[in-house]
């Protein structure tokens, strides 16, 4: 993969193929071989090669320590200790996964794992099985446990706690390999919220572009099980609502973010698409504005700054109503109609700016629930 800059870059593995050359180290440690390099094949067939960096025995089995490598993806468990122990099973067949010291238990349902369980993903798990049964003798499963020490902490940094996952962090990765900068990885870290606020209960759901929205949305009494972060995937998140049959929407979020929004601009990242002070001077000229206005607004630093320009005018009110309708309109084109769609505007401080009447409506009812 190239970046912007030319740059070819760096792949690594996941934390899940790091917890299966763990294992595998540990399987073929207790047979008397110690290695100091996994190589297997990824889900996907890639070739993987793992440093190990230590391995042990233990009161029960045995246990290695890999250094997790994420290449050039700016992962937050780079570089850190992940340690797989294997205690084998007699009279049974089964691959058992338990969490050690750092890793989450599930405690919320609509995630692929139930609740209770150690958050060790399927493609972790379906990986280390892979590759340890063929190795096992005849009627001897396997225990396999988990440790990453530094996951508690970490795990405050990911969408963890708002998904349930108590504890730590998840053994996640798909395939094994971690491919860098990967947006596609990101959008889809993003999408197990809709299914853990589905299972709550939630068919409306109250999408925030981050912790801002999400933390003035609480102060408005909306239940935190219904929020869903969608960073600058807003796009991308409307579509997933629609393909997961939700019946409502709530946009709430920062002026800045949600004016792009009314622009048709649904991937708000400022690098791709920046439409803010044109939609707001576009809609303060509606309302009679002055050009000398018109043209402050465009020139602003910030939306808070533009703010300050309305708010003399006695606009605010006005403009942000109509910017919150034209969000609901273009986001609800969107989704080809099949969602009803409200948009919340607010500033940094958790001042209301205004919203549309669908907005209106969807609070009511979830406020209720």
């Amino acid at each position: 993969m190239i970046n912007l800059q030319g740059k070819k870059l760096r792949g690594g593995f996941t934390t899940g193929a790091a917890a299966a050359a763990g294992a595998l180290a540990s399987l073929y440690f207790l047979y008397g071989e110690k290695k100091d390099k996994i190589d297997f094949f990824a889900l996907d067939k890639t070739p993987l090669s793992i440093p190990v960096k230590n391995v042990e025995s233990t009161e029960f089995g045995a246990k290695a320590e890999v250094i997790k490598n994420s290449g050039d993806d700016p992962d937050i468990t780079n570089g850190v200790s992940i340690f797989t122990e294997i205690r084998i099973l007699k009279d049974t067949d089964k691959i058992i996964f338990k969490a050690g010291v750092g890793i989450g238990i599930v405690t919320k349902k609509g995630l692929a794992l139930e609740v209770g369980e150690p958050a060790i993903n399927p493609g972790p798990r379906k990986l280390i099985t892979n590759l340890i049964k063929p190795l096992l003798k005849k009627n001897t499963g396997a225990e396999i446990i988990i440790s990453i020490p530094a996951g508690k902490e970490l795990a405050k940094k990911t969408l963890n706690p708002a998904l349930g996952i108590v504890g730590g962090l998840s053994v996640i990765g798909t395939t094994g390999v971690l491919r860098p900068m990967s947006e596609e990885g990101f959008k889809n870290a993003l999408l197990p919220q809709i299914d853990v606020a589905k299972a709550a209960g939630f068919n409306t759901q109250v999408f925030v572009p981050g912790k801002i929205g999400e933390r003035i949305a609480i102060e408005n009494g909306i239940p935190k099980e219904a929020i869903v972060e969608t960073s600058n995937f807003i796009g991308f998140m409307l579509d997933a609502a629609r393909e997961k049959k939700l019946s409502q929407i709530l946009l709430f979020g920062h002026l800045g973010k949600l004016s792009k929004v009314a622009a048709g601009v649904f991937y708000t990242h400022n690098r791709i698409a920046d439409a803010r002070m044109e939609t707001i001077a576009a809609y303060a000229a509606e309302t009679g504005i002055s050009s000398i206005n018109v043209n402050k607004i465009l020139t602003a630093n910030t939306t808070e700054d533009a703010l300050t320009i309305l708010d003399e005018e006695n606009l605010t009110d006005i403009v942000c109503k109509k910017i919150a309708k034209r969000a609901s309109e273009r986001a609800t084109r969107y989704v080809f109609n099949e969602l009803k769609i409200g948009t919340v505007l607010v500033t940094l401080k958790g001042r209301l700016l205004g919203l549309d009447k669908n907005a209106e409506e969807i609070l009511r009812e979830i406020k209720v629930k």
